[in-house]
């Protein structure tokens, strides 16, 4: 049997080059927007706009994706700024994962710019892996026009992490060898799926290299992470990862709601709003069904349009409101790195059951009890007069205008 091999493409700063690529190519306009100090932007209001991607030489004035453009122009005087446009972006992703599924059947997207493909077995029609990676790079540059990063490894977690390395235009290998000299040095916040939050961890416990979290005992990161959490990041460290690319969504049983939201959400009490109202809905919704869930998980989508999720196991299963709002504020805070402007957020209700929990303690817990009236009489309200005959207080007058503004795109449905 072949030797597993995994190849990462990541488009390098996608939105700037798949501009550029467009200006140049099809509008014969010059010059080329990767040659010269750049950024997308919005540049209608420079005290809100973010830097949404970058040229290398914007970079090289210390130009950071993801900062306020007033501050990257206060950088770089003479900063071209080109405005966005998703709908390039959404063609240009989807010219890009053909080309991808022309040389391998199975791919992975993994975000609009990122998608994984398995290239074992492919070697007598590509050559050996680095040269095989070598042509796709090319042959993506001369059909669609922009550069791309490749990483190669014998999985997906170290090929994306070699993916990662030296920008732009590379191809990079990292396997089982190379991770004590590659992977190992860098810093514990680059490991992939090690967020902000759960990196600070870390390094307050003195663990600030990935090198340093691998060679920790599992037991003693479990007991700082959680135990999943914990064996996820111990085992990246280590290079470990056994799961395949998923060319198809793994089939959910549960509820799901999620809101695309017209402006981009900034600050962290306007998502608790669309939280709120989006865990009102779908948890009315599960309950009408008689359904209780034994999981929360969270999604959030920034304007570089990449998702990140986190989910929690509950030991019972819930159908009260506040408690499933409670644990979508909770798994936010450890997603959400406080820069990234959000364009969606999304909460599922995983692992349901119609069938009776019975409460393992000798007295009933009175909060819980009181919030399950105070949900029934919600939902029969509700019921007999309209969806919009009742609001929590707390989403009345947001900033966001949850009832309002965000109704139109949210998307309420069971799966399963």
């Amino acid at each position: 049997m072949a030797e597993p091999v995994w190849f990462h493409i990541d488009v390098n700063s996608a939105f700037l080059s798949w501009t550029a690529a467009y200006r140049t190519l099809v509008e014969g306009r010059t010059p080329d927007l990767r040659e010269i100090p750049s950024v997308i932007a919005n540049d209608k209001n420079l005290r809100t706009s973010i830097v949404l991607a970058k040229s290398t030489p914007a970079k090289k004035y210390g130009v950071k994706t993801g900062e306020p453009l007033g501050m990257a122009r206060d950088k770089c005087p003479n900063l071209v700024v080109a405005e966005p446009d998703y709908a390039l972006y959404v063609s240009s992703s989807r010219r890009l994962m053909a080309l991808l599924r022309e040389v391998s059947p199975v791919v992975e997207q993994y975000s609009i710019d990122e998608a994984w493909v398995d290239m074992t077995g492919t070697e007598g029609l590509y050559g050996p892996p680095v040269l095989a990676a070598q042509h796709l790079r090319d042959r993506i540059f001369s059909t669609l026009g922009f550069t791309v990063n490749i990483g190669i490894s014998c999985n997906k977690l170290l090929a994306k992490m070699a993916s990662d390395f030296e920008k732009p235009d590379k191809v990079h290998t990292l396997f089982d060898g190379e991770i004590r000299e590659k992977l190992w040095p860098l810093r514990v916040g680059e490991l992939f799926t090690v967020g902000p939050a759960t990196a600070r961890k870390l390094e307050q416990a003195g663990i600030t290299t990935i090198g340093a979290l691998a060679k920790a005992s599992l037991l003693s990161i479990q007991a700082l992470l959680g135990q999943k959490m914990g064996r996820q990041v111990w085992k990246y460290a280590n290079g470990r990862d056994e799961s395949s690319v998923l060319t198809e969504a793994e089939e959910a049983k549960g509820y799901s709601i999620s809101t695309t939201t017209e402006e981009d959400v900034v600050t962290a009490e306007q998502a608790y709003k669309i939280l709120l109202a989006l865990a009102d809905s779908v948890a009315a919704r599960m309950r009408s069904e008689g359904a209780k869930a034994y999981g929360v998980s969270v999604t959030i989508r920034g304007n570089d349009f990449k998702n990140r999720s986190h989910q929690k196991k509950l030991t019972e299963p819930t159908d009260i409101t506040n408690e499933i709002y409670k644990l979508c504020r909770s798994l936010f805070d450890e997603l959400w790195d406080k820069h990234t402007p959000l364009r969606l957020l999304g909460i599922g209700l995983l692992n349901v059951t119609k069938e009776e929990y019975a409460q393992q303690c000798m007295f009933c817990d009175e909060g819980k009890d009181r919030a399950r009236k105070l949900d029934r009489a919600v939902d029969d309200i509700r019921g007999r007069f309209g969806a919009d005959t009742i609001m929590r207080g707390s989403v009345m007058g947001s900033g966001a205008n949850v009832g309002k503004k965000y109704k139109a795109h949210m998307e309420n449905k069971r799966e399963g």
